[in-house]
């Protein structure tokens, strides 16, 4: 009881800020929902049906704790400063959460995707639920989410902490704040604000400048060095690491299939050791593991493609909690696990030589000036992913959800570009997969539906 307590209490303090970041705006602005799209969906699978009364309280009350989860986004009239939350005076949790009943796991999937293509209403809070009740097989909460309001992490930070830790209901809980903002924020003042900030900061970035003219002037040929070495670390960045298979593409990202995956947690981490790595690298060598087949299956001797991953920004063989998107040459020719790890991990640690990693963060505030194309171009300009894998911590014992019990938690990511994206999250001892797939890239998409099953296999028995 006391766990549940501290968690729900993180979740009251969770995302407090009253600006989106750099990166969210970015992202917010640059969206081209679906072929650029900023939306995850999660789905939870329930050994049953929790009781609808019971559920919908619980999550009035998520809702209530968690005062992120009924505001929206408010954009300045011009973009002289950062979108802005606002609580949204309409707020009505019968538009957000709903339940549908489904004759299959397959359909709740098929269902969940065509959710997931939906654009946002902008206006409202950006979330919706839906909990499908499956004839005979249980349900599942499948959670539409948008990363301006959380990340993929983020999302299952959340979800984790507003979870319970025992079937029965808990009947005093902590509550919210439920003093709510008496006024929007109006849109004209805000862009009025940006342009007063930006006159006021004026002096000190002028001095700012001048400091690195004058560093400049006095070490000219240093400064010329640099300004190279970091503008070969972007090319080499938004530059393919590999060329893109011809067996998945082309690629519109209009048609998303959703696919889950179970296998057990500690032969991944076994394997990863074996070959001196992660288990993020353990997940990207599986995710390998089924392309190769599925390019064996083809016909085509591809000897590797360009994999999106996560770079720790702290550098010290992948520890801290500042991360950033980046591509890697994923090994399609190797053909044993440890091996693959072993290159997969041997690509990651290159990545860490590179200078320009933050480029994009660098880079984001000033775009965010520019009319929303501006970023949009940017962000399609870098090279996409094959496949984008992604690894995520979930909650390490069980949870309930209105009595029911979770008994899995698959993250099903964007596709910006991508043919695939993979989300590996560890919930409780079990590794569980979410696949989003671009349907239109694939020719066979059961054949790679098997392959990608028969990674997971070749993984948990080396391991």
């Amino acid at each position: 009881m006391n766990d549940d307590f501290e968690r729900w209490g993180g979740a009251a303090a969770w995302s407090s800020s009253a600006e989106l970041t750099s990166m969210q705006t970015l992202l917010w602005r640059a969206e081209r929902h679906p072929v650029q799209s900023s939306t995850s969906t999660v789905v939870i699978d329930l050994d049953r049906a929790p009781d609808w009364k019971r559920f919908v309280a619980a999550t009035e009350w998520g809702t209530g704790l968690v005062r992120r989860l009924r505001q929206r986004v408010v954009e300045p009239v011009v973009p002289t400063a950062a979108p802005t939350w606002a609580d949204d005076p309409t707020f009505d949790l019968d538009y957000h959460l709903r339940r549908e009943q489904v004759a299959s796991r397959e359909e709740m999937l098929a269902r969940a995707a065509q959710l997931a293509l939906h654009p946002f209403d902008r206006s409202r809070p950006l979330w919706e639920g839906v909990l499908f009740e499956v004839e005979g097989a249980g349900a599942a909460y499948v959670l539409k989410i948008h990363h301006a309001l959380a990340d993929p992490l983020g999302t299952v930070q959340l979800l984790s902490m507003l979870q319970s830790g025992k079937r029965a209901h808990t009947a005093r809980k902590p509550v919210g704040d439920e003093t709510a903002a008496t006024t929007t924020p109006d849109p004209v003042e805000l862009a009025v604000t940006g342009v007063r900030t930006d006159v006021a900061t004026l002096p000190e970035v002028a001095l700012s400048a001048a400091r690195t003219l004058g560093h400049a002037a006095t070490r000219p040929q240093a400064v010329v060095s640099s300004t190279l070495r970091y503008g070969a670390s972007v090319r080499r960045l938004l530059t393919r690491a590999a060329h893109p298979s011809p067996e998945l593409s082309p690629r519109t990202g209009r048609r998303w299939t959703f696919l889950t995956l179970d296998a057990p947690l500690e032969p991944l981490r076994t394997i990863a050791r074996q070959g001196g790595g992660t288990l993020d690298d353990a997940a990207v060598a599986l995710v390998l593991g089924g392309l190769r087949r599925y390019h064996a299956r083809r016909g085509s001797d591809l000897r590797e493609i360009p994999v999106g991953v996560r770079v720790s920004l702290d550098r010290a063989d992948d520890l801290g909690n500042r991360f950033a998107g980046a591509l890697i040459s994923g090994p399609l020719a190797i053909e044993d696990p440890v091996d693959r790890v072993a290159a997969v991990r041997g690509e990651v640690l290159s990545l860490h030589t590179e200078r320009a990693l933050e480029v994009l963060d660098a880079a984001a505030p000033v775009m965010n000036r520019m009319p929303s194309f501006v970023g949009a171009s940017a962000l399609r300009a870098a090279a996409a992913p094959d496949a984008s894998v992604l690894t995520l911590p979930g909650p390490p014992r069980k949870r309930y959800m209105a009595g029911a019990e979770v008994q899995g938690m698959y993250v099903l990511g964007p596709l910006p570009g991508a043919a695939l994206t993979v989300v590996l999250t560890t919930c409780g001892d079990t590794a569980c997969i979410g696949v989003n797939i671009d349907a239109s890239a694939v020719a066979d998409l059961p054949g790679l539906e098997e392959c990608l099953v028969e990674g997971v296999e070749e993984m948990v028995s080396t391991g």
